[in-house]
């Protein structure tokens, strides 16, 4: 792995992706939304991570994030809402999805018969206030991009909207910009 895809140094503040297997649109409800939200919010309050930006698109979400043991934050992470995402289908008998997750699992992942996420999430330390403001710009329009929404801020899952005060989903840690 190179190293401009390691984190390096704790407390340092790094952009992440993590993505579905294959791209599944996995958050397009409540409900799934709902698992990954309380399980952010989680780590911010017991694993000290700390969230400066985010958006949660139907299947992936893009976070700007600091903690100071983050790797094994973010692994617990996805572990946690692949566990609970699995579950949630099981209970709503989605066996389409759930037959996706099985047949795009990795070969060598023998502990589950799923994958949920793609391995590994690509953390990318911010090495200076000008990256740092261009990747907030591009979580932040993100979901204009891909023509969701007009704004920024009309997207409920983004956190755009806590920067201009709005109610939002997740709380963060606000960057002075």
């Amino acid at each position: 792995m190179r190293s401009r895809y390691k984190i390096n140094e704790t407390g340092q503040i790094y952009f992440i992706t993590c993505t579905i297997i294959e791209w599944i649109p996995v958050f397009t409800r409540k409900p799934s939304i709902g698992i990954l939200i309380d399980s952010l919010a989680f780590c911010r309050l017991n694993k000290g991570l700390k969230i400066f930006a985010y958006v949660i698109l139907d299947n992936h979400l893009h976070l700007l994030l600091s903690g100071d043991n983050l790797s094994n934050t973010i692994k617990d992470l996805k572990r946690h809402t692949a566990r609970e995402i699995i579950n949630l289908a099981q209970k709503e008998e989605k066996s389409w999805l759930l037959n996706q997750f099985k047949y795009y699992k990795r070969k060598h992942k023998s502990d589950s018969d799923y994958q949920v996420w793609q391995e590994g999430f690509h953390p990318q330390q911010i090495i200076s206030e000008e990256m740092l403001r261009q990747k907030i710009e591009y979580i932040h329009h993100n979901p204009v991009r891909i023509g969701l929404v007009e704004k920024a801020e009309d997207w409920l899952y983004c956190s755009a909207r806590n920067y201009l005060d709005f109610e939002s989903v997740i709380e963060i840690d606000a960057l002075e910009l």
